[in-house]
Formats: structure tokens, sequence, C-alpha cells
């Protein structure tokens, strides 16, 4: 079994001309034609999309993890702070009219 990957144009817009899986210096496992318009190889996984190793994708997950959790705690501190100052703003509001000053002078 072989996969023919199709001829395209690398990021540096180079030809880079047909070729058919496996490669005689690839694996010989590596069947399939796998990767994106501008750069493609050989793999033994047909839905493989990246051509890098798992713990690298690992370590890109686990940033946007640390940065998602991040951002969660300060939106969440952000809440909680509009939540107490809204609170404040109703309770210290004066309760019933005020009048102000009687208009008739005490004692008359």
């Amino acid at each position: 079994m072989s996969a023919d990957c199709t001829s395209y144009y690398n990021a540096e817009k180079v030809l880079v001309n047909e070729f058919t899986c496996p490669k005689p210096d690839n694996d010989a496992g590596a069947l399939f034609c796998c990767g994106f318009n501008d750069m493609k190889y050989c793999c033994d996984d047909p839905n493989s999309f990246f051509p890098y190793e798992y713990g690298y994708m690992w370590w890109l997950s686990l940033g946007a993890l640390v940065g998602l959790s991040i951002a969660a705690v300060v939106l969440l501190a952000f809440i909680i702070t509009i939540c107490v100052l809204c609170y404040l703003f109703i309770a210290t509001k004066p309760r019933g009219l005020d009048n102000g000053l009687p208009l008739i002078a005490p004692g008359m």
C-alpha cells in the first residue's frame, strides 16, 4: 500500500515535486500523505495534522489552560467586585423621603 503526495509550493514559494509514500529514506510504516497545502510529509496515521511530537502539543495545551485559568480568575474577581459595589450602593441609599427643613419655625 502507498499514497501519492501531489506537488506543492512550500512556505518559501519553492515547488516540491510529487512523491510517493513511504519515501525510501523514511519509516516503512509511513504509508499516508499528511500535512497541509504548503507542507506535506509521509506519516503512519491518516488523521495526523502536525508533524510534531505530541509533547509539543501538550505544552501548547497546558499553556492555553494556564492562560484561560488566569483569565477566568480575573473575570470572577471583576464580577464579585461589581456585585459588592452594587450592594454597597443600594445598601447605603437613604430610606424614605427626606422633606428637608420644616417650613414653620419651632415654637410658634
